[in-house]
């Protein structure tokens, strides 16, 4: 799993694994009772989150649909408060970070990984109530995180310092406290880890993009669609990727690949992105999920009101924002 939006490069210059013991588990100030809107077996409900922020949102959920992390914001006499925000079914941890720190994935062991710790952004991890910041490449201008598995393998991208291109690196959770640079294409960003360790990557220049899957024994084969100039993979869980291609004459296309023959199938065009597909091959992307080719619009919007769909578990639960009078944490059960 993986959340292509919320992928940034951190600016970094330490190196190291530090430790901040800043989560404390809290009950959540009761917010109103939850809203909940249903669309046939489709139900739409709002996660407890902080009374005194005016925002927050769940932008991850584990491949069980028990652990889901997201953030929130809150201000305060001396300006804004960044806060990290992780649930455990229903009880919330809330953590203080003292930047604009984003989760970008969580796993079935509730280990959560994000960008933007601190002044220099390093990407961190989060597990047993505690915040890690990773290790670092000394070679990197900076490093983010952009998936994590169950094993608790990381990977995500870097910027060379001295040439900008992007290369491929793994948190190996067999090493902890190591990073390793992946042999990988140029410019490869890699965007989602299964849990047999397959990692899938887009590489090359921007627009100009390709896929690829690299196995578990470090063979790459190429993810692309007869008649594409330009192929991007965006997500990957159990043997499914999802991404965008660019066929000749068609324009953009929303695809799902089989990662164990490298076919595909075309999703519904009227999804608006593809932010996240589970290991069942469901997709989410803005206000809808598909199953198959076709897909149907979340609940919850309307009248004003927009939704938005970030992460989706095996299970089917789903999680994102709704944007009325504020920005609220939902998750959606059924659909």
């Amino acid at each position: 799993m993986t959340h292509t939006a919320r992928r940034t490069l951190a600016g970094i210059t330490a190196a190291g694994l530090l430790t901040t013991a800043l989560g404390v588990a809290v009950s959540a100030p009761a917010t109103a009772a939850p809203r909940s809107t249903a669309l046939g077996a489709c139900t739409i409900s709002t996660l407890p989150y902080p009374t005194d922020t005016y925002r927050a949102d769940a932008s991850v959920i584990d491949p069980s649909g028990r652990y889901i992390a997201g953030d929130g914001l809150r201000k305060t006499e001396s300006g804004n408060q960044y806060l990290l925000l992780f649930w455990d079914r229903n009880r919330l941890t809330e953590v203080e970070a003292p930047s604009m720190a984003t989760p970008v994935d969580v796993n079935a062991d509730g280990v959560a990984i994000g960008n933007g710790w601190g002044n220099s952004g390093q990407p961190w991890r989060y597990r047993d109530g505690r915040i890690e910041q990773l290790p670092l490449v000394p070679s990197a201008y900076g490093l983010s995180v952009t998936a994590i598995n169950k094993a608790g393998d990381i990977v995500g991208l870097g910027s060379d310092i001295d040439t900008g291109e992007f290369f491929a690196v793994r948190w190996p959770a067999a090493r902890p406290g190591t990073v390793e640079v992946l042999d990988a294409p140029a410019n490869a960003q890699p965007t989602g880890i299964t849990d047999n360790g397959t990692i899938v990557v887009t590489a090359g220049d921007f627009g100009s993009w390709t896929s690829w899957v690299r196995r578990p024994s470090g063979r790459y084969d190429a993810l692309t669609v007869p008649g594409a100039e330009v192929a991007h993979v965006d997500a990957a869980a159990g043997r499914w990727a999802i991404g965008h291609v660019d066929l000749v004459g068609s324009g953009w296309v929303k695809v799902r690949w089989n990662l164990r023959d490298g076919s595909y199938t075309t999703l519904d065009q009227q999804l608006p992105l593809s932010d996240d597909v589970n290991a069942k091959g469901v997709v989410v992307g803005g206000d809808r999920v598909a199953r198959g080719t076709t897909s149907r619009v979340l609940p919850g919007g309307g009248d004003g009101v927009g939704v938005g769909a970030r992460s989706i578990s095996d299970t089917g639960t789903i999680v994102g924002f709704r944007n009325g009078e504020r920005l609220t944490p939902v998750r959606w059960t059924g659909c």
